[in-house]
């Protein structure tokens, strides 16, 4: 949790300054986003909330959403990342909203993806989505893997709105 810490510093202190909120939908991470951003002190400050929504029927019936709404995402892909950023944001009424969806491993996904594939989404003022390849099948390192790579595209969405 330590290498999340400096991330998720920087994304406290820019959104506490601006008055600014987030809210996460995560997968693979397992939590991994959330708890960095939870564990700056003054989080209630400018976390709303989330979740971990591993599964279809998670997202669907915590997001609110239909599936008829999911059509034509398809899962793995830089849109459905923005899609899921956009969806939590909307939902919690929030400035910004990030999403990470993947296969941590150690096996690949249903959708033909090698484990340690995740796609990250950041909706808001900016918008930016992007593939992680960790090219790796080890489960832990992929989950702290893709939180970073999360936290990352989010710091530098919020820095670049300025």
């Amino acid at each position: 949790m330590q290498k999340l810490m400096p991330y998720a510093e920087k994304i406290a202190a820019l959104l506490k300054s601006r008055n600014e909120t987030i809210a996460v939908s995560e997968s693979s991470s397992g939590g991994l986003i959330s708890a960095a951003l939870l564990a700056v002190p003054g989080a209630s400050a400018y976390f709303v909330g989330g979740g971990v929504l591993y599964t279809r029927t998670a997202f669907l019936k915590l997001m609110n959403t239909t599936a008829e709404r999911l059509q034509g995402q398809q899962p793995g892909t830089e849109s459905n990342a923005l899609f899921r950023a956009r969806v939590v944001r909307e939902l919690l009424g929030t400035t910004w909203g990030v999403s990470e969806a993947g296969t941590a491993g150690p096996t690949g996904s249903r959708y033909g993806y090698a484990p340690g594939h995740s796609c990250i989404g950041v909706s808001g003022p900016v918008e930016h989505a992007q593939i992680i390849e960790t090219g790796s099948g080890d489960r832990m390192e992929n989950m702290y893997a893709f939180a970073q790579a999360a936290l990352e595209l989010l710091a530098a969405n919020i820095a670049e709105r300025r």
